[in-house]
């Protein structure tokens, strides 16, 4: 799986992208998120808060009840803002 940080996230994490292998019990993108937070301190300072992350699986927004898989590409980002 390849998961992609975009802004305040990347910055967090310190990296843009990583190729991932999740346990078989991440299932959805909220346990994706909690299985990150557990990998480092930065994925936790990250994930601190997931209300304030949105995410997308291979390019299509997602709620935290999507499901995820070994070879999608998984993308966290902020809440985007319009004007």
């Amino acid at each position: 799986m390849r998961v992609l940080y975009f802004a305040w996230l990347r910055q967090k994490v310190g990296i843009a992208e990583e190729d991932v292998a999740p346990p078989a019990e991440v299932r959805d993108v909220a346990g994706l998120i909690r299985w990150l937070a557990a990998r480092s301190a930065a994925h936790a300072n990250a994930f601190a808060d997931p209300r304030q992350v949105r995410a997308a699986v291979n390019q299509d927004f997602a709620t935290p009840e999507h499901p995820v898989a070994a070879n999608d590409e998984v993308a966290f980002f902020p809440p985007v803002t319009g004007g």
